[in-house]
């Protein structure tokens, strides 16, 4: 056995009764910008409008800075962080065609 072992943490059963889950609620928002050259972006936000102007002035992503000028073509709020993120992931790996038909559901 190596001189370096591994200590293991242990935690009294007081200290983590007294830890607290984090819940992020504060409404995100799931959207889609339809970029210049006709390519979508999916993305999520606490902040839509401010996003949109970041992502317009050149300071938002990568992917729409060099597609600009972007327009919202869709949005949908969410309540908690973990179901925003889970549909923004969801909708990523969705084919062009399915978007489209997402789009005009809207």
């Amino acid at each position: 056995m190596s001189s370096r072992s591994r200590r293991v943490k242990v935690r009294s059963k007081a200290a983590v009764r007294r830890r607290k889950k984090i819940v992020r609620r504060a409404g995100f928002v799931v959207y889609i910008l339809c970029c210049a050259d006709g390519t979508f972006y999916t993305g999520y936000t606490k902040d839509l409008k401010a996003r949109l102007k970041l992502h317009n002035a050149g300071r938002g992503s990568k992917y729409v800075r060099a597609r600009r000028p972007a327009s919202l073509v869709y949005s949908r709020p969410y309540r908690y962080y973990k179901f925003a993120i889970r549909e923004e992931a969801r909708i990523k790996t969705l084919t062009r065609k399915a978007k489209e038909k997402l789009i005009k559901q809207c």
